[in-house]
């Protein structure tokens, strides 16, 4: 699933051009894009915070959670890690750990603080089948230390999006090789291009076209409710 970087320029240049609001260049318009992917992603994990607050069973929130975890679970990973002692080395696009596993199951994630209490333990000690593992800057360090194969299932980071393009003439025309879609949920391409849009005006310090944006996002909200 993916949005179209294509068809959400298109349609930024269209409102922006009916507005008589001038150009937005691809370099412009692939920064604001990158953003405002970044900050929908990270939306979903502040709106699941709040929704998980909620006291009762309200079917409503219920089903909001059910998309905002739709949304989420296009981001969900599994990788197997490499070792380079002592570390298990992180995901270079993690955004958000789960959990760490070998062949015996899931290793515990505790503190530096809480390690050094249970290694004079005989009973609470690291095992094999009881491994844990503190999450430090340069890696995962795996008590009992051992090279067996950890699996780290996590939540990536959306690619950067970018609308790549060759220039023929005086044109910026479209290509699809050099070009990264948005990863976001297909339900998000109105939501892409309003948030662009705004972002745009205000880089741009054009009023207009920010007014242009709060009216889509009006128009949008009205349709859903018809």
């Amino acid at each position: 699933m993916a949005v179209s970087i294509d068809t959400v320029y298109q349609k930024v240049l269209a409102i922006a051009n009916k507005e008589q609001r001038g150009y937005i260049t691809p370099q412009e318009f692939n920064l604001f894009a990158d953003q405002v992917q970044m900050d929908i992603f990270e939306q979903y994990f502040y709106d699941t915070n709040q929704f998980n607050r909620v006291p009762g069973n309200s079917t409503e929130y219920a089903d909001m959670l059910d998309l905002l975890e739709e949304k989420i679970a296009i981001f969900k990973n599994i990788k197997l890690l490499y070792y380079h002692s002592p570390y298990y080395q992180k995901p270079r696009e993690l955004y958000r750990l789960g959990t760490l596993e070998t062949g015996y199951g899931e290793i515990e994630q505790i503190t530096h603080k809480e390690y050094l209490k249970i290694k004079l333990s005989p009973l609470a000690k690291p095992t094999l089948k009881r491994a844990v593992f503190i999450d430090m800057p340069r890696g995962y360090r795996v008590y009992p230390t051992f090279t067996n194969n950890v699996h780290c299932h996590y939540i990536r980071k959306p690619k950067t999006a970018s609308w790549g393009y060759n220039v023929i003439g005086e044109n910026a025309l479209y290509d699809p090789g050099k070009s990264e879609d948005f990863q976001l949920h297909p339900s998000e391409e109105n939501n892409l291009i309003i948030k662009i849009l705004s972002l745009a005006g205000i880089a741009m310090k054009d009023y207009n076209l920010t007014q242009a944006a709060g009216q889509k996002e009006a128009n949008d909200i009205q349709q859903e409710k018809s």
